[in-house]
């Protein structure tokens, strides 16, 4: 079994930041894709970036330029930095991990961008 457990999420005011953490417990193998989703309310919920262990990064075309995907692997922890932030990335923002053929989510954190 994986754990996976999201922080940092909060309110901030748009042009903002946060920085999201999601970390990793349990059964890790070395081989395996992230990615860090969201689900605004009435929305499906969506890939905002994603990172597998050989390094390959991809992003929404929303967020490009503004979102940073990033991994500590001796810390097992993965990142989402979040800079100029908008009232559209209001959303619950969910981390994912994918190894040997099942998928693992975290519970989610909410992320409020609003005046």
């Amino acid at each position: 079994q994986v754990q996976l457990v999201e922080s940092g999420g909060g309110l901030v005011q748009p042009g903002g930041s946060l920085r999201l953490s999601c970390a990793v417990s349990g059964s890790i193998f070395s081989i395996y894709a992230m990615g860090w989703y969201r689900q605004a309310p009435g929305k499906q919920r969506e890939l905002v970036a994603g990172i597998t262990s050989d390094g390959t990064i991809n992003y929404a075309d929303s967020v490009k330029g503004r979102f940073t995907i990033s991994g500590d692997k001796a810390n097992n922890t993965l990142y989402l930095q979040m800079n100029s932030l908008k009232p559209e990335d209001t959303a619950v923002y969910y981390c994912k991990r994918r190894q040997i053929g099942r998928n693992y989510w975290g519970q989610g954190t909410q992320v409020t961008v609003s005046a």
